[in-house]
């Protein structure tokens, strides 16, 4: 196994390998790069993306964890039933900072398991609602206040593919956060982000909705130090078979860009051009 990563790049029909990250992304941002990643469950980020989070150490970016939900369904057992949440809280502590991500980075923000379709959007906070930032509740909400806090170049998440609900309403909820994180709407949430961050997607569950472009292959020890880092969630039993995909598949994971196709008439008037309709008539 090779002592240096590889990281390659597919773009139209440019293949771009190099050993840095940096070396395969033309949009690099050098000193500004910074890394959010975004995890439903507290574990889904590390199984999707464990290697890429000590790639990003070497090239000295920093790495964000947010953690959506509270991990309170997730019990396995009736004696877990009422301290799951807390032990699942240590649990994602121990298992980032075994990745070498600072605790203060790590963001865990307490949304009800199976219950984030209550908290779409933003909301004036209740008595005792969850995730409460400058008085109001929602996703959209605490994304937004994540986003301009922590001001990323690039965000990761699961793919919106994933069969569990807490994961597609995250995927939609993020994704036009980082629109309202761009722009002057809710000014206590911080200021805007100068430039909307890039966006990726990363296998957890399910399968990509197309093939992803990037690759990264690292030494056989970054695989290890993922394995045992997942190892952290021992309360978390029904993820013993991802765990061995992860295991079977060696040190690989695949990152898929997403693209904001923003809406522009201009790009549809040559559809319509004379010279460019064949055999049209007037009706």
């Amino acid at each position: 196994m090779t002592d240096k990563p590889q990281f390659i790049r597919l773009v139209g029909d440019e293949r771009r390998v190099a050993d840095t990250l940096a070396g395969v992304s033309k949009h690099w941002q050098n000193k500004k790069e910074c890394f959010l990643f975004v995890s439903p469950h507290d574990d889904d980020v590390v199984l999707g993306g464990g290697l890429l989070m000590q790639l990003a150490k070497l090239e000295n970016v920093p790495v964000y964890i947010m953690i959506v939900t509270d991990g309170a369904m997730g019990y396995c057992s009736h004696e877990e039933k009422d301290s799951i949440s807390q032990i699942r809280e240590k649990e994602t502590f121990e298992c980032y900072q075994s990745l070498g991500i600072p605790k203060e980075n790590i963001f865990w923000l307490g949304f009800p398991d199976s219950q984030v379709h209550l908290y779409r959007g933003r909301r004036i906070a209740g008595k005792n609602e969850k995730a409460v930032y400058q008085g109001f509740t929602g996703l959209q909400n605490a994304f937004t206040y994540f986003l301009r806090k922590t001001r990323p170049t690039q965000c990761f998440l699961p793919t919106s593919t994933d069969l569990h609900p807490d994961h597609k309403i995250v995927h939609e909820e993020f994704l036009i956060s980082v629109f309202h994180a761009s722009g002057n709407i809710w000014p206590e949430l911080g200021k805007p982000l100068e430039k909307t961050p890039y966006f990726n997607e990363m296998a957890v569950y399910c399968d990509f909705p197309t093939p992803p472009q990037l690759q990264m292959k690292t030494p056989i020890s970054f695989l290890e130090n993922k394995l045992k880092a997942i190892g952290s969630f021992q309360s978390q039993k029904q993820i013993t078979s991802l765990i061995e995909i992860v295991r079977n598949a060696g040190p690989y994971e695949y990152m898929r860009a997403v693209d904001y196709n923003f809406y522009n008439p201009d790009k549809y008037k040559i559809r319509f051009k004379e010279n460019n309709s064949i055999g049209y008539m007037h009706r």
